[in-house]
């Protein structure tokens, strides 16, 4: 994780993180336990008891594609659609970073990253908001909120830091429905939407069944109603 990842996810500043790394500061009690979680340890280990850690916690997971992006890939060259792809990207982590998001990775034209901290439900919801409003792609968006793991997965010598659990999978299955189901294509579940403020209009509500969940799932097509500052 980057100074700014740490500070992103604590709602502090990165100057208040390079200070703790380079132990001229503390960390303040109140928030070693979300520091704890965020990095993957225990608050004995950064206390240096060094037990076991955790490395699970409440955030509002972000996943987004462009409609349209696999058939441009069949027209163009590999590097033109490779072109393509980080000039929208580039825009989308900059309307995520702008809500202290944070970007986990790339796959082709999806995007995957997480809000968590304070009010995460409506910073992810302001993020997307303004994601739509900087890009000219058709750009869908899937958003809920739960328990994820945060940690190194793979292979050690070509492992990187990926988020997974249920919270995860349920936002990669309501933004594949959006695809051929909304108009809006900025969908959330109802454990983010009860979070956010007036910024938004739900134009509708639709009662998911996905194969492997007992519950079908609530998901509402978000509408902004004005331009997110």
């Amino acid at each position: 994780l980057k100074q700014l990842d740490i500070a992103n996810a604590l709602q502090v500043s990165p100057q208040a993180v390079s200070k703790w790394e380079r132990g001229e500061n503390s960390p303040d009690i109140a928030i070693l336990g979300a520091l704890s979680k965020l990095l993957g340890v225990s608050t004995d280990w950064l206390l240096d008891t060094y037990r076991d850690g955790l490395d699970e916690f409440d955030a509002t997971v972000f996943t987004s594609t462009v409609l349209g992006a696999y058939a441009k890939s069949l027209r163009m060259k590999a590097g033109e659609f490779a072109v393509w792809a980080n000039g929208f990207l580039f825009q989308l982590t900059e309307a995520v970073l702008r809500y202290d998001g944070i970007p986990i990775k790339y796959m082709g034209d999806a995007f995957l990253c997480f809000f968590s901290g304070i009010d995460h439900q409506q910073r992810a919801v302001k993020a997307a908001g303004l994601a739509k409003q900087l890009m000219a792609e058709e750009l869908v968006i899937g958003l809920h909120c739960g328990e994820i793991y945060l940690g190194t997965m793979g292979h050690p010598d070509y492992a990187h830091r990926d988020i997974t659990g249920e919270a995860v999978n349920i936002a990669f299955l309501i933004r594949n429905w959006a695809e051929s189901h909304t108009q809006g294509r900025i969908v959330a579940t109802t454990l983010v939407v009860e979070h956010i403020d007036d910024d938004c209009d739900i134009v509708n509500t639709t009662a998911v069944t996905f194969k492997g969940l007992d519950d079908p799932v609530q998901i509402h097509e978000l509408c902004l109603k004005s331009r997110v500052e």
